[in-house]
C-alpha cells in the first residue's frame, strides 16, 4: 500500500509498470477522493499542478507547456548550458583542492542553468538563497509546519509577480514563452500557470541537482577506475543514462494511478476505482529486463527505454535538462579532472533527507 495508508495494488515488474503509465485507463484524476494524498508533497499533492491533471485538462496544459520547449528552443539553450557547466568546471579548478563538490559544482550549475532558462537574473528575480529555500518546501514530505506554509505561499506569490512581469515584458526565457504560448491558447486558469512555474523552477533544479550528486556519489566511490573514461563524450551519454536508470533520485518507492475501469494487468484483473502504485525503481532493476544491473559496463546502452522519467503523458517535462547537465557536467569535469578522488572515501555520506529526493548533503573531493 501506498505512504498514505490507502489499499493498493503493488505493480513491479518493467513491462507491468510501463503499461499502468501510458494506459489511459490508469489515471491520477481524483486519487484525493480515495484519500491519496502524494505524500503531502506540494509537487505531488495540489490537485492544479500538472502532476495530478489528466484527461483533457492535463492534455490542454501539456500542449501549451511542449509548444514553450520547442526543439528548436532546446537547441538554442543547448549551447550555453555547456558553457555554464564549463564555467563551474573552471571555478572548481582554480580554487584547488580540496572541494567539497556538492557546494562548488552540483548546486551552483543547476541554479545557474535554472536563473538563465528562467530568467531570474532580471530585475526582480531570486537568488540561490532563495530557490534552496522555496524548493525545500515545495519537495517536503510528510507533516507540514507553519514555516513550510509561509515559504509556499511566498513562492506562489514569487511565481505569480514573475507572470505578470512576463506578460508587461515579454522575453524569451522559458517564463516568457509559457505565459506567451498560455495566453495564445486560452483557458489556461492562472493558479495552473502559477503551479507550473513553481514546479518547472524548484523540481528541475533539484532532480538536476541531486542526480547529478548521486551519480558522483557512486562513481568516485565504488567506479573511480571507470572515471577517466568519462572524458569521451559517447561514454558519458551512455552513461548517464544508465546512472539515472538505475540510482533513484529519491526514496519514495512509488507513484500512484487510479482504474477508470476493469484493466487486466499482469494476469490479473484490477477492478474499477482500485488504486494502484508502481514502483518505478523496481521497474528499472527488472532482471528479466535488465540482467546485468548498475555494475555492468557504463559504456552498454540500457536494454529497454528508462521509466526513470516516467512514461506516456506524465514523462517528465524536463528530462532533456536533467540529461545534458549530467552529460556535460560529466565529460567535462572527467577532462579536467583525470585524478579526481573522493577526499575520505571511508566516510559515510551524509544525505539531504525529509523531501520526495535524497542527494549527498557533502562530497568532500581531492585531486593531484
Amino acid at each position: 500500500m501506498p505512504a498514505d495508508g490507502v489499499p493498493a495494488w503493488l505493480v513491479t515488474c518493467y513491462r507491468d509498470v510501463r503499461q499502468v503509465l501510458t494506459d489511459p485507463r490508469f489515471t491520477r484524476d481524483d486519487l484525493h477522493a480515495v484519500g491519496v494524498d502524494g505524500a503531502n508533497a506540494e509537487v505531488i499533492g495540489n490537485p492544479e499542478s500538472i502532476f495530478n491533471l489528466d484527461g483533457t485538462d492535463h492534455r490542454r496544459l501539456r500542449v501549451t507547456v511542449q509548444r514553450a520547449f520547442t526543439p528548436r528552443a532546446v537547441e538554442t539553450w543547448r549551447p550555453w548550458v555547456a558553457e555554464t557547466v564549463q564555467h563551474a568546471v573552471d571555478a572548481l579548478v582554480a580554487a584547488g583542492p580540496p572541494a567539497d563538490l556538492v557546494a562548488g559544482f552540483t548546486r551552483p550549475v543547476p541554479f545557474a542553468v535554472t536563473s538563465r532558462l528562467m530568467g531570474l537574473g532580471s530585475p526582480g528575480g531570486a537568488d540561490e538563497a532563495d530557490v534552496h529555500r522555496w524548493t525545500e518546501a515545495f519537495l517536503a514530505a510528510g507533516d507540514r509546519g507553519d514555516g513550510t506554509a509561509a515559504e509556499l505561499a511566498e513562492f506562489t506569490a514569487f511565481a505569480a509577480d514573475l507572470i505578470a512581469r512576463r506578460r508587461r515584458e515579454r522575453g524569451e526565457d522559458l517564463v516568457g514563452r509559457l505565459v506567451r504560448t498560455a495566453d495564445e491558447d486560452g483557458g489556461i486558469p492562472e493558479t495552473w500557470l502559477v503551479q507550473l512555474v513553481c514546479g518547472l523552477l524548484a523540481s528541475g533544479n533539484d532532480s538536476a541537482s541531486g542526480s547529478l550528486g548521486n551519480a558522483l556519489v557512486y562513481l568516485l566511490g565504488e567506479r573511480r577506475d571507470s572515471w577517466p573514461s568519462l572524458a569521451d563524450p559517447g561514454t558519458a551519454e551512455r552513461a548517464t543514462e544508465r546512472l539515472l536508470h538505475f540510482i533513484p533520485l529519491g526514496d519514495d518507492e512509488t507513484t500512484t494511478r487510479r482504474a477508470v475501469e476493469p484493466v487486466e494487468l499482469g494476469g490479473r484483473v484490477i477492478p474499477a476505482d482500485a488504486v494502484v502504485a508502481v514502483s518505478i525503481n523496481s521497474a528499472n532493476r527488472d532482471r528479466a529486463v535488465f540482467p546485468d544491473g548498475l555494475d555492468d559496463d557504463l559504456d552498454a546502452p540500457l536494454a529497454a527505454p528508462t521509466l526513470a522519467f516516467s512514461a506516456g503523458p506524465h514523462h517528465c517535462l524536463g528530462a532533456w535538462r536533467v540529461r545534458l547537465e549530467m552529460r556535460e557536467a560529466l565529460q567535462r569535469l572527467a577532462t579536467a579532472l583525470p585524478g579526481l578522488r573522493l577526499a575520505r572515501p571511508a566516510e559515510p555520506v551524509t544525505w539531504l533527507l525529509g523531501r520526495t529526493t535524497r542527494s549527498p548533503e557533502r562530497l568532500p573531493v581531492t585531486w593531484a
